[in-house]
């Protein structure tokens, strides 16, 4: 008997996803490849060092716009709760035990899960900013010297954040079995959702059963 799924993410929004992280993904490289002359030799996986020069500043663009999508989409679901804090709070003993079971009630996210929502859209704020001050191909020459230097100094950090935190989004979405398939298929099983969020599987299945024609 085939198992129950429910639709967790449209098409639409895990094309937008895998975009910005194609996006991030070349901007990282070219970024890391002028960040420090140990890691010049990255420019050659974007077409050498004109082309991680020219690509970086609209890759990171693109990336913005097209995390835009993401955000108006979920920014909803990711405002912070009471126990999205008692999550937290508990998250210790969630990586020590692994047992979910024992955890506050959530939605459609965690408390950590809407940290990283959050943290990516402030890094992302301050990358963009900061980056277009020393953007020399357009701002840069009418931008005071000691404020680009400022700037430099707030990317390179919230580059560092963006990173730090991707990895973290990355590593949860493989340690926890099933969310993976969230954004590849679309749909989660059923027991996946009411094990790790049951707020959220409580609300998807009183909204089928609300959809369901009577008999």
């Amino acid at each position: 008997m085939k198992k129950l799924q429910l639709q967790r993410y449209s098409a639409g929004q895990r094309s937008n996803h895998w975009a910005v992280v194609t996006c991030f993904v070349l901007a990282a490289v070219s970024g890391f490849a002028l960040f420090h002359p140990a890691l010049f030799w990255l420019t050659a996986l974007v077409g050498g060092p004109q082309w991680a020069r020219i690509l970086h500043p609209y890759l990171g663009i693109a990336m913005f716009v097209l995390f835009l999508g993401l955000f108006f989409a979920f920014a909803g679901a990711n405002v912070w709760r009471k126990e999205d804090s008692q999550w937290l709070g508990s998250a210790g003993k969630l990586i020590s035990e692994g047992n979910a079971a024992q955890m506050p009630p959530i939605g459609k996210y965690n408390g950590g899960q809407k940290l990283v929502f959050w943290l990516f859209a402030l890094c992302l704020i301050v990358l963009l900013v900061t980056g277009a001050l020393f953007w020399q191909a357009w701002f840069a020459p009418s931008v005071p010297i000691w404020l680009q230097r400022i700037a430099v100094v707030l990317h390179a950090l919230a580059a560092f954040g963006l990173v730090l935190t991707v990895i973290v989004h990355a590593y949860a979405a493989i340690w926890v079995k099933g969310t993976v398939q969230a954004m590849t298929r679309g749909t989660v099983s059923a027991g996946w959702a009411r094990h790790h969020h049951p707020l959220w599987y409580r609300d998807q299945v009183q909204g089928r059963s609300a959809k369901a024609p009577s008999k």
